[in-house]
């Protein structure tokens, strides 16, 4: 009688672990749902930052060009440091490319 008792509980732990199973996985996978949501949304967020931020530079350059505001002296300095590197691109484009010299026989001399 008491063996019976004894696999009488040991089936109704067994059950309830079974349940309690089912019952994770199912608040795992809504969790993993909203995880993959958010970290969707935290993409969206951070690329209309980024594009935002990119904006305010070129409405900041726009009104230091136009000779209002405090941001002058930055536009300035960045239409400065813009010509530079343009220059700097032209003077790398006007420079006679590295070519080996190659003969006959495929080889650099």
């Amino acid at each position: 009688m008491a063996d019976k008792r004894v696999i009488t509980n040991i089936e109704a732990h067994v059950r309830q672990l079974i349940d309690d199973h089912k019952r994770l996985s199912k608040r795992c996978a809504e969790l993993t749902g909203q995880r993959d949501a958010l970290r969707a949304e935290k993409r969206a967020l951070e690329e209309r930052i980024r594009t935002l931020e990119a904006e305010v530079a070129r409405m900041q350059l726009v009104e230091g060009l136009a000779g209002t505001g405090s941001n002058r002296e930055k536009a300035r300095a960045r239409v400065n440091r813009l010509m530079r590197e343009v220059d700097r691109c032209i003077a790398l484009l006007g420079q006679p490319a590295a070519i080996p010299d190659v003969g006959a026989d495929g080889k650099t001399r």
